[in-house]
């Protein structure tokens, strides 16, 4: 059997057991791309989020289904296709293309499906027609609204009132400010199909309601996606989908992630979170905000663990602030981590364990203590409400303490037993938290090749001044040395002398 899960469910407001439908197995969706433009790092939280989770889940022996959809039909699709003079299938496929591109160049596992509304037309008409049937909406000149008021549940997950909302689509042809449109009836120059109201295509929230129960079934385990999906699309999404299926529970689980945000701070309250979490009221990242920046950029800076490294340290529910240092502190992290791995692999000696710990001492046993321990510890954080931030915590502390060990002389000549127990255990933050997955040599390399084409520099230069350096203390020109090295500080290099020669790293 699988290892045990527990989770913060946003329906009920509380931490609690994730009791899958079938034993051992579970059904994810996750709410994806509307495709009108290149994904951003706000939408990559979300992407790194349920890739690490189900990762996680599967290295714990959950078999796990995973969907995530593409919205390909939609306003801001269609306008942009009028724009550029081309079709909204044209759009969508492009940014689609480039979606896959980011995530594959971010290390994230593809879904086990990923659906497209333009692929589930039949199943959405199908799901109005049950909508209708079972008396929960009406149609007015073409269009299909669901009828708020006869749905006496609308508000549970979200927390609001039904009398005091209006739904963002137009009023004309509704009978309450807060229904919403199942379908909308065919306007000139748009993409339409056919139904039994008319020519038309699908509103917005019903997509994921059909293009989930034609993946994984009419109840599912856990649904997934951004704090800013709480309302109205996944108060919608349950409204629609157990209105269509006998009132049949539509999701056991309900995940949310906490937004990016372009400041900083939290305050406590809001109608919608009634339980205290703190809501989330910077500025949302967004392209119509203005303040995004797209993912194949973040990828041009730094190497994809560190963009995925700056997510999980912050606990998925919480919001994380953005700034234009984000990444490169999130690199200086992932770089700590790298370096510990590379002080262990340094440590030589082959003497038996306890001999070498009693020799080295009380350091040598925190090294050996805390490795034995990491893997537990990870799990422990992760299977209560995926803990991220307290997995990653507890692999700092261990690296801590292989770097301060590395500073004996005595660890790094007699070392190896001890340093065997700590690349073990680091090793575990490969399936788990999907970091220290390159080899030392790989890291540093893309590090520099990024990191120098950032500040402008070639390799050729730095390493024509090193090699300078070299010569000049071949020939004992110790002022021409230290010139050179206080030259490549102030270029951000940092040099290193070892018995293999000179080694130089871009500082970060």
């Amino acid at each position: 059997m699988p290892a045990p899960l527990r989770l913060y469910n946003t329906l009920s407001r509380t931490i609690e057991p994730v009791d899958p439908i079938e034993p051992g197995q579970l059904r994810i969706y996750v709410c994806g791309m509307t495709v009108y433009d290149h994904c951003h790092v706000g939408h990559a939280r979300a992407m790194i989020v349920y890739d690490t989770l189900v990762r996680y889940l599967r290295h714990r022996g959950w078999t796990v289904t995973f969907v995530r959809n593409f919205t390909d039909i939609d306003d801001k699709i269609i306008q942009r296709a009028a724009a550029e003079g081309t079709t909204p299938e044209e759009v969508a496929e492009r940014f689609i293309d480039s979606f896959h591109r980011d995530m594959d160049g971010l290390g994230l596992v593809r879904p086990d499906m990923e659906p497209r509304v333009s692929g589930t037309i039949d199943e959405i008409v199908a799901m109005i027609g049950r909508i209708l049937d079972a008396g929960h909406a009406y149609v007015n000149q073409g269009t299909v609204w669901f009828d708020v008021a006869s749905y006496p549940e609308y508000g549970a997950l979200s927390g609001q009132r039904p009398d005091e909302l209006r739904s963002d689509d137009p009023d004309k042809g509704k009978r309450h400010s807060a229904d919403f449109a199942l379908w909308k009836a065919a306007r000139p120059d748009e993409p339409s199909w056919p139904s039994p109201w008319g020519s038309g295509r699908p509103g917005w929230h019903i997509e994921c309601s059909a293009m989930c129960a034609a993946t994984l079934g009419q109840e599912i385990d856990i649904h997934g996606g951004g704090l800013d999906l709480v309302f109205p699309h996944h108060e919608n999404e349950i409204a629609q989908s157990q209105c269509s299926h006998g009132g049949q529970r539509f999701v056991r689980h309900w995940m949310h992630n906490g937004l990016l945000t372009a400041g900083a701070g939290t305050k406590a309250g809001g109608r919608a979170h009634r339980d205290a979490e703190a809501e989330q009221v910077d500025q949302k990242m967004g392209k119509s905000k203005n303040n995004a920046f797209v993912i194949h950029q973040a990828l041009e800076l730094v190497p994809a663990e560190a963009i995925r490294l700056y997510y999980l340290q912050t606990h998925y529910r919480s919001p994380l602030p953005w700034s234009d240092d984000s990444l490169l502190e999130s690199l200086a992290m992932l770089a700590r981590l790298y370096e510990a791995r590379e002080q262990a692999e340094q440590m030589g000696g082959s003497e038996p364990l306890p001999k070498v710990v009693e020799a080295i001492g009380a350091e040598a046993r925190t090294v050996v203590e805390l490795a034995r321990a990491l893997p537990e510890r990870i799990d422990r954080a992760m299977d209560e409400d995926f803990n991220t931030a307290m997995a990653l915590g507890h692999a700092f502390e261990l690296a801590r303490a292989i770097n301060r060990l590395g500073n004996q002389k005595q660890a790094r000549r007699r070392g190896g037993p001890i340093a065997a127990e700590a690349l073990a255990a680091l090793s575990y933050l490969g399936p788990t938290l999907g970091l220290l997955q390159q080899g030392t040599e790989a890291f540093h390399d893309e590090v520099a090749t990024k990191r120098l084409a950032a500040l402008g520099l070639s390799r050729e230069a730095v390493q024509s001044l090193v090699d300078d350096r070299q010569h000049a203390r071949q020939q004992k020109d110790w002022a021409k040395a230290d010139a050179l090295r206080g030259q490549l500080e102030q270029m951000n290099i940092s040099l290193m002398d070892t018995p293999k020669g000179p080694v130089w790293r871009v500082k970060l």
